[in-house]
């Protein structure tokens, strides 16, 4: 048993569990936040609180243009603004914290939304079967902030006699699962009076190393068609023809990028930059031949790409099939941007703050070998402002967002144990 399991485990359990007992789906991470600043107080953090500011974030060409669209969730104007989501964050000091460096220990509050007749349990009512704990967030991603803040807390009151300076940051941010709105507020504007020199995003990671995270373009198809009775179906021009022929020479390209656009940490997927046509509606009544159909699809990006470029070879590849039809060219199909767009990121394998995880890891026994994921994280933002960002942190990605979902508790103290050692190694 560890140090910090044998310190640490019950208080961090509890800890947990209320983190877990509040529903922070739909933008209502407010009360949950305020809950945990005061805790972080008690524990002897400086806190900190920002919220986003849409005129901003609209700025940011991860975000919509109308700054209307970002202020409410879930697109409703009745929703909570932004200014009732404020992400928070709290601030240890150690030896000389301006000799030294400082670490961000990133998690999120907000959670997806629940469809409650899938759960076997209350998903707001953390529930143990042994040493699996069962509840929505318990994997994405509320065990890994606590893993954060006890272990920047354990290290903090274990300091004394280890020569260590710098400051670690324990941030708790609002509407990642909407693009990162507080993460990116806390990168394009520090809420600290210091600089960030290295981060650590707290996502499930199965106590893997990522250092490499998938971008997405999400897009809007729109084509016309013309309308006649069943009876005449001749008459008209169904559009599932034309959605077929586009849905097909997209698919084509993402196999052919499968083959030509590589990457090291990617080998292992059998699709690296998947495409997924998630939405599709068409028609307006049975009989009659379906004139309009939209359909919403997102769009993988590989590191080292940009949303930008994956877009055009994608509009690229429906302008050769409009060429080959004379209806759409006749009526031109319309492809937008919708919603939120996720950059790629990847952080270089010789950034200390790399070594230091890996070094903690190994002394774990887990595998350091270093990898590449197919989803996007806040991680993103914080590359783009130049602060080296890896991930890590317990649970599976296939336990998140799912009903059910549950994390095996010796991972989460596990991940204690790392990212402690990690931070002293950082800051020594």
């Amino acid at each position: 048993m560890t140090d910090f399991e044998t310190e640490q485990d019950d208080e961090l359990r509890a800890f947990t569990e209320r983190l877990c007992s509040f529903d922070t789906t739909g933008g209502n991470e407010g009360p949950a936040q305020e809950w945990l600043a005061d805790r972080l107080s008690e524990m002897g953090f400086e806190t900190y609180e920002w919220t986003a500011d849409a005129e901003r974030l609209a700025e940011h060409p991860s975000f919509p243009d109308d700054p209307v669209a970002i202020e409410h969730t879930e697109a409703s104007t009745d929703g909570p603004t932004l200014v009732e989501r404020p992400s928070v964050a709290g601030v240890l000091e150690f030896g000389d914290p301006d000799d030294g460096q400082t670490l961000v220990l990133n998690g999120h509050m907000d959670v997806v939304p629940v469809a409650r007749e899938s759960w076997d349990t209350d998903p707001f009512e953390p529930t143990w079967e042994g040493d699996d704990l069962t509840a929505r967030g318990a994997v994405d991603m509320k065990s890994g902030l606590a893993s954060c803040v006890f272990a920047a807390k354990h290290l903090h009151e274990n300091a004394e006699g280890r020569n260590l300076d710098g400051r670690l940051v324990v941030e708790s941010v609002v509407g990642e699962e909407e693009g990162g709105l507080g993460a990116a507020a806390a990168a394009l504007s520090n809420p600290y009076p210091f600089e960030r020199d290295a981060a650590i995003v707290a996502e499930p990671t199965d106590l893997t190393p990522v250092v490499a995270v998938e971008g997405t373009v999400m897009k809007r198809l729109r084509i016309t068609g013309r309308s006649a009775h069943a009876a005449t179906r001749w008459r008209g021009e169904s559009v599932h023809p034309h959605f077929e022929a586009i849905r097909r020479a997209f698919f084509e390209l993402e196999a052919e990028r499968s083959e030509s656009v590589t990457h090291p940490l990617y080998d292992e997927f059998p699709i690296p930059w998947p495409i997924v046509v998630g939405t599709v509606e068409a028609g307006t009544w049975s009989s009659s031949v379906p004139a309009t159909l939209t359909a919403e699809m997102r769009l993988g990006v590989a590191p080292g790409e940009t949303v930008d470029e994956v877009e055009a070879m994608y509009e690229e590849r429906l302008a050769e099939v409009v060429e080959e039809s004379e209806w759409l060219r006749d009526h031109p199909p319309t492809f937008e941007r919708f919603s939120i767009q996720f950059e790629s990121a990847e952080t270089d394998p010789d950034e200390p703050i790399v070594g230091a995880l890996q070094s903690a890891m190994d002394g774990e026994r887990l595998d350091t070998t270093l990898r590449g994921e197919t989803y996007g994280a806040d991680s993103r933002h914080y590359v783009a402002a130049g602060i080296p960002t890896t991930l890590f942190g317990p649970g599976t990605i296939e336990q998140a967002h799912f009903p059910n979902e549950t994390v095996h508790w010796p991972d989460v103290v596990t991940a204690g144990t790392v990212l402690t050692e990690t931070a002293r190694t950082f800051l020594d």
